[in-house]
């Protein structure tokens, strides 16, 4: 240690490793140590916790030096999205330097260290120096993959399977060979932030300056090592307008099968990669020229095929990919769920559609279109619970912008995806499905103040009153029933109406029971934020008969008053800090409004019951009449 101290000081490279042990005809390279005059790196786009990780290492007696991808964008004027590190240090001995580090993976041992707490927080990535490895499948090979052969892999350091693939990479070398199994050239360079050199072992520097993509060692080698390089190549192609070189080049398409045997979520990782660099556009493209658009990614097929004979929706999701494209380069952060929001969103509107067609009211609708597409994407969406929800909640929040009376606006803004989900409703405005009014009502109210939001909500109530009313059911005929006179002199007999259905539900009723389905998923004990949020839009809808306490008002009726009661006991319920007494309250009520509403009422006799004056505000007589409040809502005069 103290003749590497007395070398940095005296400015000699460290002494060049024995390469015995290595496959013949390798080449490691050769170190070349670039100053600040030649790379011009601007330390300025280095942040705090990269800089303090190198030097907590380097005061403990390691090497450490920032790598990678983080290197290859300071070469070019970008600020870096992440930083990662690499060091002699192996995992244990950086964990015990730092204050707040971990040890992950399996395949690929790493130490995270955070700085920071909450969504401020800072993650760097301290990687090993690995050593160089012969990764050429042989009879040692491993029978299987990460998941079929976890005993085999147990305790091996380094393992590869029958095709060449790199299970396990823990061997851990000094940094020239750590350089050589880089994948590419612009990826293998090593910044000291105390010295401000560049360590370039195969000539990165020159493969920067002349914007060119190439693979060190042989490249069909390396694509078997690891598939996804065939993914990241392509990528960085896109993002940074690189030129690949031709022999880096040569393997991709016929090599593209490889990718079969790469676990779904390192897949999934890097399609949200392609998709988030700021040139979203120019990777799909990109992935077309070279014959990776179809049977690689799960979610890309399914937009494929979505586009295919569909150019409104082509429109849509490219409108989203360049919306994506343009916060990114902003600066501004995004969100996988909204993207594959925008990617689903019409498997989900035509199913919602198709609902409404059927006689669906439109948020129980939307909710079944949800769940028929999550079942439909198993793998690709489903089981990844924050994501899905987020999703989730973007697209049930669209019908509640129609709703901008009362104190619905209010609580809409209030929503942690409301931003989103106006974002989406956005680009639904550009795509014409919706008028761009309802856009512009909703940007001047969020960002207006309480006065600017009285006027908006004011003028929106005078706007649906002008509005014709929905058109009424047709009323029943109340005249007496035809009798028919008997031919053997006997006493008239009543014809009695032919009836091939079942009663029907009045649409107060059907109302309550769409309110109880809601609320049983949202009392449930695995229910989630998404399911309680469901609920209160629902309990905002003032369509439910809950009837009206004013001076003048009818009285409210039973069932008026048991909605009433359920409603507040559901809110506690489903609030922070509710109690299990709290939500066994709510549930017990539950079941009585379930009863309530699934209770139907036959009508006996000549013509049925006509209401007289005094009838009419009889509690017990609305209430068994679907209640008065029904009648006020549907407009319809009769019961069931």
């Amino acid at each position: 240690m103290i003749r590497k101290f007395i070398d940095r000081l005296l400015g000699k490279a460290p002494a060049a490793p024995e390469q015995s042990g290595l496959p013949e005809g390798i080449s490691l390279g050769e170190r070349r140590e670039i100053g600040v005059d030649q790379h011009k790196i601007d330390p300025k786009l280095i942040i705090e916790p990269a800089v303090r990780v190198c030097k907590t290492l380097k005061d403990a007696g390691y090497e450490a030096y920032i790598v990678g991808g983080a290197v290859r964008d300071l070469l070019v004027g970008l600020e870096p999205k992440d930083f990662d590190v690499a060091t002699n240090a192996t995992p244990e001995q950086v964990k015990a330097v730092s204050r707040r580090a971990f040890i992950v993976g399996r395949r690929f041992r790493l130490v995270h260290v955070i700085y920071g707490r909450g969504r401020e927080h800072e993650k760097i990535e301290v990687s090993t120096f690995r050593a160089y490895v012969d990764n050429a499948p042989d009879a040692a090979a491993v029978k299987g993959n990460e998941k079929t052969a976890k005993e085999e892999l147990a305790g091996k350091s380094h393992a590869v399977d029958s095709s060449g693939r790199v299970l396990r990479d823990n061997t851990f070398g000094p940094q020239v060979e750590d350089a050589a199994r880089r994948d590419f050239t612009v990826n293998a360079m090593y910044y000291d932030p105390e010295t401000q050199i560049v360590v370039d072992y195969h000539g990165g520097m020159a493969d920067s300056k002349a914007k060119l993509l190439r693979m060190i060692g042989d490249p069909e080698t390396r694509y078997r090592e690891d598939p996804v390089r065939i993914i990241r190549v392509l990528r960085f192609a896109a993002k940074m307008g690189y030129k690949i070189e031709a022999r880096t080049e040569a393997p991709i398409r016929k090599m593209k099968a490889l990718l079969a045997n790469v676990p779904s979520s390192r897949m999934y990782d890097e399609m949200i990669k392609l998709l988030q660099t700021g040139h979203a556009l120019r990777s799909i493209e990109v992935l077309k020229k070279y014959g990776l658009d179809r049977k690689v990614f799960p979610i890309l097929d399914a937009y494929f095929e979505g586009i295919a004979n569909n150019p409104a929706r082509e429109a849509f999701v490219n409108r989203a990919l360049a919306d994506t494209d343009r916060r990114v380069n902003e600066g501004k952060p995004v969100a996988p769920s909204f993207l594959m929001a925008c990617i689903f969103w019409h498997e989900v509107s035509a199913r919602w559609q198709t609902l409404r067609d059927d006689g669906e009211s439109p948020t129980p609708a939307l909710q079944m279109a949800i769940d028929a597409t999550f079942d439909t994407r198993i793998g690709d969406i489903s089981g990844r619970g924050k994501l899905a929800g987020d999703m989730r909640e973007i697209w049930m929040m669209q019908p509640r912008f129609d709703k901008r009376t009362g104190s619905s606006p209010a609580s809409m803004v209030e929503q942690s995806r409301f931003r989103a989900a106006f974002d989406f409703m956005r680009l639904r405005a550009d795509a014409g499905e919706i008028d761009e009014e309802l856009v512009t009502w909703w940007e001047d109210y969020s960002l207006g103040d309480e006065g600017q939001r009285r006027a908006l909500v004011e003028s929106a109530r005078k706007l649906q009153l002008s509005k014709p009313p929905r058109e009424k059911a047709p009323a029943r005929d109340p005249r007496p029933i035809k009798t028919t006179p008997s031919a053997d002199g006997e006493p008239p007999r009543a014809e009695a109406p032919a009836r091939t259905e079942p009663p029907r539900l009045s649409p107060a009723k059907q109302k309550i029971l769409q309110l109880a389905a809601t609320a049983r998923a949202a009392l449930s004990d695995h229910a989630t934020e998404t399911d309680r949020t469901a609920l209160r839009a629902m309990l905002d809808n003032t369509d439910l008969p809950f009837g009206t306490v004013a001076e003048g008002a009818p009285p409210l009726t039973q069932t008026q008053e048991l909605l009433r009661e359920f409603a507040d006991l559901t809110l506690v319920a489903i609030g922070p800090g509710a109690t299990p007494a709290d939500v066994a309250a709510a549930r017990s009520l539950l079941d009585k409004v379930e009863k309530k509403a699934s209770t139907t009422r036959r009508r006996r006799g000549g013509g049925g019951r006509r209401k007289s004056a005094s009838a009419s505000t009889s509690t017990a007589f609305n209430d068994d009449d679907d209640d008065a409040g029904e009648a006020s809502d549907d407009g319809d005069g009769h019961a069931d």
